[in-house]
């Protein structure tokens, strides 16, 4: 498998490809739409066919690129079905997507917000704001919900073994990726914590909302078309 990792320095989001080396079909998952060019120029200079775009969740933070790389490569854009209604695939828990010789497992991960996905590639987990490097995301609007979250993340993804490399939708600390077990034993707000300890940490964050709340959700649900676009 190709595999990079890519990041946007004014959100702080990571931009993921994947690809199968034999048929050169790829996968972008979260990308965003100031770096479209980018993502572009790398799928023309690696030689490689977009075929997929996945979208972990309607983000909050910035706007996505799914809709433009959809218009410029023929890609076709999945997503939840609780989701952005303006996607190609409505992917559901347990479902499997090819990419060449490649398998996405889709593992529903609601919390952060209700139709929050991760995926699976191997030993590759890809969580978009669901877990992040000793943190995870925020719970506090888009129908999130603290106690899925928990239930999300150590019923599901802390199930997965020990060994899975964790690439998060953000990093604010300078961190690249973790794993599984790392995140077991050393996430200070799940290690050791009970359901309900977490539930009221979360609950009691107060945290200002996002920048571009405003723009970026009606955006995203869009496909990243912005309101001006989408009436033009």
């Amino acid at each position: 498998m190709l595999f990079r990792q890519l990041f946007d320095a004014e959100t702080w989001t990571y931009t993921y490809l994947i690809a199968d080396e034999t048929t050169r079909e790829a996968a972008l998952i979260d990308p965003v739409l100031e770096q479209v060019e980018r993502d572009l120029q790398l799928l023309t200079e690696l030689g490689l066919n977009l075929t997929l775009v996945l979208e972990t969740h309607v983000h909050a933070d910035h706007v996505t690129g799914a809709g433009r790389l959809r218009e410029r490569t023929g890609a076709r854009v999945a997503a939840s079905p609780a989701g952005a209604p303006c996607v190609d695939l409505q992917v559901k828990d347990g479902e499997e997507l090819t990419l060449g010789g490649l398998r996405i497992q889709v593992i529903a991960t609601p919390g952060h917000t209700d139709d929050s996905l991760s995926f699976l590639v191997g030993n590759k987990l890809f969580t978009g704001d669901t877990l992040l490097i000793r943190a995870c995301g925020r719970t506090d609007f888009q129908n999130g919900n603290a106690g899925q979250l928990y239930d999300a993340i150590t019923g599901r993804l802390f199930t997965l073994p020990d060994e899975t490399e964790v690439y998060p939708g953000h990093d604010y600390t300078g961190q690249m990726m973790s794993t599984i077990g790392e995140e077991k034993r050393h996430n200070p707000r799940l290690a050791g914590k009970s359901r309900e300890a977490f539930i009221e940490f979360m609950n009691n964050r107060k945290l200002a909302p996002p920048k571009k709340l405003d723009i970026a959700v009606p955006a995203n649900r869009a496909c990243g078309k912005t309101v001006n676009q989408a009436t033009a």
